[in-house]
C-alpha cells in the first residue's frame, strides 16, 4: 500500500462516510471510491461493506485497519522524533507552575506538546507561593506557567494555556458566603488577601499577603479578610470553613500563561508555546 492509499483507508474506517473523507483529505470522493476499489480487488476481498445509506468496515477490513493503525501510528512516531530531534527538540524541559492543578486543566496542551515532541521529558516543579517566579529566576525551570499579565522586567509573557472564572473564598460565616455571585463593588472595606504574584485581574494591589496558601486558607477561615482564587480552587481546596462564591458574570477571568525569562527562550520552550497556541486555538 501506498502512503496516500493508507491515509485513505484509515480516514475512511475513521469516518464511514465518502464525502468526510475527501473534506478530510482535501481530495474528491471519487478519489476515494476509487482507491478503495482498488484495494479490494489488489487484496481480493471486501474491506468495506456499501450501501446506498451507510458504510460500514468488513470484519477483514476492521482487522486491517487495527494492524494498519497502529503501524501507521509508529511510523508517525518515528518520522516526528526524527524531526524533533533534527531541530535539536529533545531532552528535558523544566516546567513551574503557579498553580499545580494547571497540569491537569491544561493536559491538552502538555499531551500535544509530549506528541509533537517525544524526545522531550517534562518535569514540573511547584513555584513558591510568594513569589512564583523564584525558579524562573534561580534558573531552576526553563519557563513557568503563572497568572498573565507578566510585566515584570527581564521576563516574557507567552501564550495562553487555559483561562477560568475567578471566585471569592471567603469564611463560611462571613456575611458574603450566602450570596450565590459577587461583584467588585462587594469587594469594599473588606481586607483582600492577594494569593499569588498578581492581584485579582480587575483591583489594585490587595491589602495583606500570607507567606504560604495553606496559611492564607486558615486566616480567611478566621473571618480575617477575603480573598480572590482561580475558580478551580473550590474543587481541589474545599473546606467545610470556607466557601467559594463565584464573581458576577463578565468578571475578568483568570489566564494562565507561559512565561520565560527574556532572550532565553531555548527550543523546547518554543516548541511548548507552540503547542499551547495549538491546543488553545483548535489547530
Amino acid at each position: 500500500m501506498e502512503r496516500r492509499d493508507i491515509e485513505i483507508f484509515l480516514t475512511l474506517a475513521e469516518e464511514l462516510h465518502f464525502g468526510r473523507t475527501a473534506d478530510r483529505l482535501l481530495i474528491s470522493p471519487s478519489r476515494v471510491s476509487q482507491t478503495i476499489a482498488n484495494l479490494e480487488r489488489r487484496f481480493g476481498v471486501t474491506l468495506f461493506d456499501r450501501t446506498s445509506r451507510r458504510v460500514e468496515l468488513s470484519p477483514v477490513g476492521a482487522a486491517l485497519y487495527a494492524d494498519v493503525r497502529a503501524g501507521h501510528d509508529r511510523i508517525q512516531r518515528g518520522i516526528t522524533a526524527a524531526i524533533a530531534a533534527g531541530r535539536g527538540v529533545v531532552g528535558t524541559l523544566r516546567i513551574g507552575l503557579e498553580a499545580p492543578a494547571i497540569a491537569e486543566l491544561a493536559g491538552p496542551v502538555f499531551d500535544r506538546f509530549r506528541a509533537e515532541n517525544p524526545g522531550v521529558e517534562l518535569v514540573f516543579r511547584e513555584a513558591g507561593f510568594s513569589d512564583p517566579l523564584d525558579l524562573l529566576r534561580a534558573g531552576e525551570v526553563d519557563v513557568t506557567v503563572t497568572n498573565g499579565p507578566v510585566d515584570e522586567d527581564g521576563f516574557q509573557e507567552g501564550p495562553l494555556l487555559y483561562s477560568e472564572p475567578v471566585v471569592l473564598a471567603v469564611g463560611r460565616e462571613h456575611p458574603l458566603a450566602a450570596c450565590s455571585t459577587v461583584s467588585v463593588d462587594d469587594l469594599a472595606g473588606e481586607t483582600v488577601f492577594r494569593a499569588g504574584r498578581r492581584a485579582a485581574p480587575y483591583r489594585p494591589e490587595p491589602d495583606r499577603t500570607a507567606p504560604t496558601f495553606l496559611d492564607l486558607l486558615t486566616l480567611i477561615a478566621a473571618g480575617e479578610g477575603v480573598v480572590p482564587l482561580a475558580a478551580h480552587a473550590a474543587d481541589y481546596f474545599a473546606r467545610p470553613s470556607l466557601v467559594m462564591v463565584p464573581f458576577e458574570e463578565g468578571s475578568p477571568p483568570v489566564r494562565w500563561v507561559l512565561c520565560w525569562k527574556r532572550g532565553q527562550a531555548t527550543a523546547r520552550v518554543a516548541a511548548l508555546a507552540a503547542a499551547a497556541r495549538g491546543a488553545v486555538s483548535g489547530r
